[in-house]
């Protein structure tokens, strides 16, 4: 890009983005709903903060043509870009609207077009999924119950780490954990058999104790993060991904395997034994029934083409 496009940089470094704006920052934080979208929404801001820092440039008076110069430096899949541009449009819509400027620089800026009905998400097989459950098991409790809740409940990563043991209960003879989803809402989720046994082996604990009746003082966990380090912290979600990674590559998996390929591969399998796409949608928390449909298409099913139905009816 030429030295006239970049020609409002400072000549002395400045103090960082961060730090300079971190009131504004801060105001937009609070007001984001899920906490979801606030955590991916600020690692978004705060890397775009770090190259305007590298390049001399300021929050609050860069233009489009800035804006344009960092979206070419962005990587990865083209939803990817998407998400990250519409997070620094959140923020600068905010700012706007708190006073803070009078500019939105990317709200001209060209996005890419993402296919809605493609996922640059890579799922596992069946085979897979079991070898991966298997090394999970052998690597040690904590691994195991992650694995076992993503793989066979479908709940985001964010969920099963935003959840506590007063959210693993019983309700009308299931077992089952209350998450928090996007937007805020709280659900009930069930969780079947071998998830069951994971994450008791995981708390130590037969599942009994778990069941806090309010007055009682039987519950000795009461708050704490259903998934914890040694020192009873929270599993930070970083971690968290290195260890789905990691587990993956020991099991022989090739490919980028995530968090959210357990997600991806509990949808495709559901569908894949029968389960209804509104079934699917209500259990993955889906508030759009496009999103589910997704997973179907993305599975090229030819199988159930309406063209055989048709056939089948002229014939």
């Amino acid at each position: 890009m030429s030295d006239l496009v970049f020609s409002a940089a400072y000549t002395s470094a400045p103090v960082p983005n961060r730090e300079r704006h971190a009131s504004s920052i801060a105001a937009w934080q609070l007001a984001q709903t899920s906490p979801h979208t606030l955590v991916a929404y600020t690692r978004h801001l705060n890397h775009y903060c770090a190259w305007l820092d590298t390049m001399g440039f300021d929050l609050l008076t860069v233009r489009r043509v800035h804006v344009d110069g960092y979206r070419h430096t962005l990587t990865g899949a083209p939803s990817t870009t998407a998400r990250t541009l519409a997070a620094l449009s959140s923020y600068y819509r905010y700012a706007i609207n708190d006073g803070a400027t009078l500019l939105n620089p990317v709200a001209t800026v060209t996005r890419p077009v993402v296919d809605a009905d493609h996922s640059s998400t890579q799922g596992l097989t069946r085979d897979q999924a079991r070898a991966l459950l298997a090394t999970a098991r052998v690597d040690n409790p904590r691994s195991h119950a992650l694995v076992a809740l993503l793989l066979l409940t479908g709940i985001r990563i964010g969920e099963a780490l935003g959840a506590s043991t007063t959210d693993y209960g019983h309700d009308a003879g299931h077992r089952t954990l209350t998450i928090r989803r996007k937007g805020g809402k709280h659900a009930k989720v069930a969780v079947p058999g071998p998830a069951v046994v994971a994450l008791n082996d995981y708390l130590d604990t037969n599942g009994a104790e778990l069941i806090h009746v309010m007055g009682e003082d039987t519950h000795h966990l009461i708050g704490q993060p259903l998934f914890t380090t040694s020192t009873g912290k929270p599993w930070h979600r970083s971690e968290a991904f290195r260890t789905i990674g990691r587990l993956a590559r020991k099991a022989g998996i090739q490919g980028r395997i995530s968090p959210h390929s357990l997600r991806h591969t509990f949808a495709t399998i559901a569908l894949d034994t029968g389960t209804s796409l509104h079934a699917l949608q209500d259990s993955m928390g889906h508030a759009d029934p496009r999103t589910t449909r997704r997973y179907d298409r993305a599975r090229n099913n030819l199988t159930k083409s309406a063209s055989y139905d048709v056939a089948r009816a002229l014939t």
